[in-house]
C-alpha cells in the first residue's frame, strides 16, 4: 500500500534521524573534550556517563521506537514482529535510562553531593519510572497474548499519549540537565560570557529540541499512519470480534439449513404416506 505523501515523510524521517545522530554525537564531543572524558570509578568521569546515555537512549532510541510503526516499509510486517522491534527499542532505551541513573547516584555518593534536590532531578526520575511501568504494561497487555482486546482497546489511547508524553518529558529534563550542569561547571569564564563549551552545549540542547519536534510531526499525521491489517480482530459494537460474528453467521445459516433440510424430508415422508394410502384406496375399490 503507498502512503500518501511519501516524500515529504522521507525528507523528516532522514532529517530527524541525521538531527538524533548529531546529538548523539556532540553529547560524546562535550564529555570528551570539554569534560575530560568518561570513567567509572565514582568521579566526574562517571557522571559524564549521564548526558550521554540519556542522550542516546531516552531521546534517540526512544524517538525512533515511536516513528518505527511509521516506516512504510515495515507494513508488510507482521503486527507482531513491529510490536517486538518497538518493545525492543523501549527495552534498550530504558536500559540505558537507568544506566545513566545509577552514573549519577554512584558519583553523587562517591563526591557527598546530596541527591533528588533539583526540579531536573525530581522530573527526570518520575519520568524514568514511568517509562519503566509504560514499557511493563505495554508487553503485558500489547505484546503477549494474554488480555482481552476490550482491554486493549481500553488501554490503547492512554499507551500512545503517555508515551508522547514521557518522550516529552525527557527532552524537557535533558535541556534542564544541559543548563544546570553548564551553570555549575562553568565558573572562569562563567556561563554567562559566551564561552565557547556554552555555545556547544546550548547548540546540543537546539538538536534535541529539533530532534523531538520532528518526531512529534511524524508521529502526528494520520496519513502516515501504518494501515490495518485486513485481517486483524477488530471490536464490534456488541463486544464481539468479527471473527465471532463469522462463527455466529456460520452456526445461524447451519441451522437454517437444517432446519430447511428437516422440511422437505417432512414433506416428503407426507408424500410417501400419502401415496401408500391412495394405492390402498384404489385396491380396495378394486
Amino acid at each position: 500500500m503507498a502512503m500518501a505523501g511519501y516524500w515529504g515523510f522521507l525528507v523528516l524521517l532522514v532529517s530527524a534521524l541525521l538531527v538524533g545522530f548529531l546529538s548523539v554525537i556532540f553529547s560524546l564531543i562535550w564529555v570528551l573534550h570539554y569534560r575530560e572524558g568518561l570513567g567509572w570509578d565514582g568521579s566526574s568521569l562517571q557522571f559524564n556517563w549521564h548526558p550521554v546515555l540519556m542522550v542516546t537512549g531516552f531521546i534517540f532510541v526512544q524517538g525512533i521506537a515511536i516513528i518505527v510503526y511509521r516506516l512504510p516499509w515495515t507494513w508488510k510486517c507482521s503486527k507482531l514482529l513491529m510490536k517486538s522491534i518497538h518493545a525492543g527499542l523501549n527495552t534498550v532505551a530504558a536500559i540505558l535510562a537507568i544506566t545513566s541513573l545509577v552514573a549519577v547516584f554512584e558519583n553523587r555518593n562517591a563526591q557527598h553531593i546530596p541527591h533528588l534536590y533539583s526540579l531536573h532531578g525530581w522530573v527526570g526520575l518520575i519520568a524514568v519510572i514511568f517509562y519503566v511501568l509504560q514499557l511493563l504494561v505495554g508487553i503485558l497487555i500489547f505484546l503477549l497474548p494474554w488480555a482481552p482486546l476490550s482491554l486493549r482497546a481500553f488501554l490503547m489511547p492512554i499507551h500512545v499519549y503517555s508515551g508522547l508524553l514521557i518522550f516529552g518529558t525527557a527532552i524537557v529534563t535533558t535541556l534542564m540537565g544541559v543548563t544546570e550542569k553548564l551553570v555549575f561547571a562553568l565558573r572562569t569564564p562563567p556561563y554567562s560570557s559566551f564561552p565557547p563549551e556554552g555555545v556547544f552545549a546550548n547548540t546540543l540542547g537546539l538538536l534535541i529540541l529539533v530532534f523531538g519536534a520532528l518526531i512529534f510531526w511524524i508521529v502526528s499525521r494520520p496519513q502516515w499512519k501504518r494501515p490495518k491489517e485486513p485481517n486483524s480482530t477488530r471490536l464490534q459494537p456488541n463486544g464481539d470480534t468479527i471473527e465471532g460474528a463469522g462463527v455466529s453467521m456460520t452456526t445461524n445459516y447451519g441451522n437454517t439449513m437444517d432446519k430447511s433440510d428437516s422440511e422437505l424430508n417432512n414433506e416428503a415422508a407426507a408424500r410417501k404416506r400419502n401415496l401408500a394410502l391412495d394405492e390402498a384406496g384404489l385396491r380396495s375399490t378394486m
